[in-house]
Order: structure tokens, then C-alpha cells, then sequence
């Protein structure tokens, strides 16, 4: 019995998937031409179009399968229970015979009505024919050699149902019994085309349907991939733009999908781009003005002396000492233009604490002969807890830029410059005052930027380079502090205040550990 069913699942999923198969390879051979033709042209659009496609076609295969096997299985069913019923009704005139005969056997079948299936026939125990519905009744006396009614005569009933495309060939048995012995068996056979038909029907309307499908799911699944890859081609463009140097465009970031998301922030990274690239040609504009100044100067002077025949030595000299200042200034923007690029690639040293009033002390004296000259006077303090977390080149550098800038820029004769260090809210805060000229609101925000000047003509006088208040900005910041500028009292004079991070005292890194 088991053999017979295994026998029977196998031959319907082999027929439902071959049929699938004859459908589907047209389909399927189209496909795989198109693939072919588009090898080595594969865009994220045909990706995401093919997967699609892929899947919805699996799904299909899936759908179409699955209801066909159902069908099936559910017309298998209902003539199984037909021929089943069929061969009950006729062992039912037969029970109470002991030994079935062609005699008693047409005696009792003899009132059978219509029974419904295509042939019946009666066998005795040994598998002999006594009893067949076929006209004719031509194997009546023979042995029937069918598996079902070998089962049967063994006491089991069996069912077998084979479907070939055309109909359904359904074939069941039953035993007869007496006392139970088994004197005998019932078949019934069925050759059923009606249902055969309408499965066809159902599998060809299924096709049909899944086909259109298909080909809706595959004009949207192109057209879902194209709008999907569209910002993406957007953003690619944006990309090949942006690296021809093209720092101005901007990708759509219209959207809150991850790909707007990816285009904001490629938008924000071209803004960075951009500014940087502006400072960056600023500050080579402004640094080749500043370098070509001083030679500019120095060849004059040069060219000068060379073509001037019999000058006298006092002019000679006014002119070397002039050549000497140029170069002098030459080697100022030099050191500062390197100092400059070693803080922006971060190289910095270890910090470390320093106390700000010695360092105060030191540049006082040696900036007290430039005051002294200028008629400035200088003055500085630094409480005992001043101590910044720094270096001492860093605050060396800061206070000497500051002090020196507003010694350059302070009222004559009667000018100060005042320095002072303490700590509050946790921080080191240095303030320099002067009373020199100020800065107007409107250059206060670009004091710090790099080659900036106030007054150009006058910084270039008294031998200013535009980058000493960007180092001391730079060099702050990179140690964790900020710098601001601003008007001193009374609007007379400038004030710049300092923050440093404060270094913890001995007591208290002994407290942490």
C-alpha cells in the first residue's frame, strides 16, 4: 500500500512540474539571452530589476505548484471515495455468500443500478473473474493480475489513481468476507475525463494569470530600481563633479531615506571641501603677496646698488641695512608659514603643566628694550596657581605674540601694555590690555584669520605679517582653550583673554590614584 502512494505522489509531482517546466522555459530561455547580452554591463538598476524578477518568479513557480498539486490531490480524493463507496455498495450484496460463484455472484448484482464507475469486476479468492461490467464481459474466467486486487485478496483495501494529462485512471479494491475469511474481492475501475478537463482548464487560467502578473511585477520592479537608482546616479554625479573640482555642486538631498542621508552629508563634507579649498588658495594667494614682497624689495635694493656707480658708503649702508630688514621679515613669514603648517597636521607636543608667571617674567625682558623704545610701558602678574596644562614653548609663543602686537599698536609715548594671568572657573585666563589704537567692530570677527590686517599699510611699517595672532589662535586651540578679542575700557584699546586648561595640582592627581 505505502509503495502504491509513494508510487502515485511521485508520478503527479513529476506531471505538475513537467508542465510547469514546458510553460515556464520559453520564459526562462528569454531571459537568460537578455542576461547574456548584458554581461559585464551590470548597473545597480539591472541588479535590483533582475532580483526582483528572480524572486518573483520563484514565488510564481511556488503559487502555480502548489494549487495544482492541491487540485490534484483534492480530484484523487473524491474519486477515491466514489470508487470506494461503489465497491462497498457491491461487497454489501455479496456479504453472506461463503463461496462467490459466476451464478450467485450475478444473482446478487443482479439489481445493481448504475453504479458510476467505468468497469466493475468480481473475483473469487483465488483472483479468478466471475463477475465483469466491461462489454462483453470477456475476462470473465481469466485471473486478474492487478497489484489492487492482489492487496485486497491479501485483506487490505487499495487505491490507486494515475492522472496522464488527458484523464484520470483510478483503480480501487476491496476484500469480500465471510466469517472472517476473505472469499474474494470487489474492483472498480474509473476512467474520469470530466475533472481531467476541468484541472486543465484551472492550470491553463493559473498560467495565464501568473503570466500577467509576471509581466506587471517586472515593469514595476524596472520602474521602482530606476527610481531607487536615480539619486544614486545623482549622488555618483555629484561625486565625479565634486572630484574635477567642481566644489560648488550639490547632490539632492531631498528625502529622509538613508540615500538623502548619504547626500546631506556628502553635501556637508563639499561644504568642508569647499571653504578649506577657499582658505586654501587664500592662503597660498596671500602668503605668495607676503613672500614676494620682501624679495621684491631685497632685488631693488640689490639692482640699486649694483648699477649705481661711486655711491657713497653711507647710502651703501642705508641700503644693506634696508636689505638686511627684508630679509629678516623674509625669514619671520617663513618661520611662521612653517610653524603654521606643523599645527595643522597636528604635530604638537605633549603637554604638560607650566607655570604661566616665570614665562610672563622672561618675555617681559625681552620685549623691554622694543617698549622702551617705542616709549610703551609693560607690566605683567601671574598668580602662584597659574599653572596650564601646555607647554612652555606654547605659552612663550602666545604671551610674546600678544605682548609683542600691542606694543606695535599702542599709543606713543604714553601707551601700556598690561599682562595678567589667574585662574577661574577651573581655567587659566590670560588678558592683554592696551591702549593703542583698537580694532574696529567689523574686523573683530577676522583678527585670527591668516594674513588678515587691520590697517595693512601700517602693519607692513612697523613689520607685521598677518600670521602672528593665527598661530597664537592655533596653538590655544590645540591645547584645548579659546582666545577672544575685544575693546578695552572705555571702547580705548584692545583686550585679548586667553583660556588654557588648568593643570591639576600634585595633591590632587595623589587623591585620584
Amino acid at each position: 500500500m505505502v509503495t502504491i502512494l509513494r508510487e502515485k505522489v511521485s508520478q503527479r509531482c513529476k506531471a505538475a512540474w513537467d508542465n510547469i517546466s514546458r510553460r515556464c522555459r520559453p520564459i526562462w530561455d528569454k531571459l537568460t539571452a537578455q542576461s547574456r547580452k548584458l554581461r559585464g554591463k551590470a548597473t545597480l538598476q539591472l541588479k535590483f530589476s533582475l532580483s526582483y524578477i528572480l524572486v518573483i518568479a520563484a514565488v510564481l513557480v511556488l503559487l502555480n505548484s502548489y494549487p495544482l498539486l492541491v487540485s490534484q490531490n483534492l480530484m484523487v480524493s473524491s474519486n477515491q471515495d466514489n470508487l470506494k463507496s461503489t465497491a462497498k455498495v457491491i461487497e454489501s450484496a455479496l456479504m453472506g455468500l461463503e463461496r462467490l460463484t459466476e451464478e450467485n455472484v450475478s444473482a446478487a448484482l443482479s439489481g445493481l443500478n448504475e453504479t458510476g464507475a467505468t468497469r466493475i469486476m468480481v473475483t473469487d479468492s483465488a483472483g479468478l473473474v466471475l463477475y465483469d461490467t466491461r462489454q462483453g464481459g470477456d475476462a470473465v474466467g481469466e485471473y486478474a493480475l492487478y497489484s489492487v486486487i492482489a492487496a485486497a485478496l491479501r485483506g487490505s483495501d487499495a487505491f490507486y489513481c494515475q492522472y496522464d494529462g488527458e484523464a484520470f485512471l483510478s483503480r480501487m479494491a476491496t476484500p469480500v468476507v465471510y466469517h472472517n475469511q476473505t472469499v474474494g474481492a470487489v474492483y472498480a475501475y474509473d476512467y474520469d475525463t470530466e475533472q481531467a478537463a476541468l484541472l486543465e482548464s484551472f492550470q491553463s487560467n493559473l498560467m495565464t494569470i501568473s503570466i500577467m502578473i509576471a509581466l506587471l511585477v517586472a515593469g514595476l520592479s524596472i520602474m521602482l530600481s530606476r527610481m531607487l537608482t536615480r539619486q544614486i546616479s545623482g549622488l555618483l554625479q555629484a561625486i565625479r563633479n565634486v572630484r574635477e573640482g567642481a566644489y560648488s555642486h550639490r547632490a539632492d538631498a531631498s528625502g529622509t531615506d538613508e540615500i538623502a542621508q548619504i547626500a546631506a552629508e556628502f553635501n556637508s563634507l563639499t561644504d568642508r571641501l569647499q571653504t578649506t579649498e577657499s582658505a586654501r588658495r587664500r592662503f597660498v594667494s596671500d602668503a605668495s603677496h607676503e613672500l614676494k614682497t620682501p624679495l621684491a624689495g631685497i632685488r631693488l635694493l640689490t639692482d640699486s646698488i649694483l648699477q649705481t656707480d661711486n655711491m657713497d658708503p653711507d647710502t651703501t649702508k642705508e641700503f644693506v641695512t634696508d636689505i638686511g630688514r627684508e630679509a629678516e621679515r623674509l625669514s619671520r613669514i617663513t618661520e611662521n608659514l612653517l610653524r603654521l603648517t606643523r599645527l595643522d597636521g597636528g604635530v604638537v607636543q605633549a603637554a604638560y603643566p607650566v607655570a604661566v608667571g616665570p614665562v610672563l617674567q622672561r618675555v617681559e625682558r625681552m620685549l623691554g628694550m622694543v617698549a622702551e623704545e617705542k616709549g610703551v610701558t609693560i607690566s605683567g602678574s601671574a598668580s602662584e596657581d597659574a599653572v596650564a596644562l601646555a607647554t612652555d614653548d606654547d605659552v612663550h609663543q602666545i604671551l610674546y605674540n600678544l605682548m609683542e602686537n600691542a606694543i606695535k599698536y599702542s599709543a606713543a609715548d604714553n601707551g601700556f601694555v598690561r599682562a595678567e594671568a589667574l585662574v577661574r572657573d577651573g581655567q587659566v585666563v590670560i588678558t592683554v590690555t592696551d591702549n593703542g589704537i583698537g580694532i574696529p567692530n567689523e574686523d573683530l570677527p577676522h583678527v585670527f584669520d591668516r594674513f588678515y590686517r587691520v590697517d595693512k599699510m601700517r602693519s607692513r611699517e612697523v613689520g607685521g605679517t598677518g600670521l602672528g595672532l593665527s598661530i597664537v589662535k592655533d596653538t590655544i586651540e590645540n591645547r584645548g582653550g579659546s582666545i577672544q578679542a575685544g575693546h578695552g575700557a572705555d571702547g580705548v584699546g584692545t583686550v585679548f583673554t586667553v583660556t588654557l586648561p588648568l593643570a591639576k595640582r600634585e595633591e590632587e592627581l595623589c587623591e585620584e590614584e
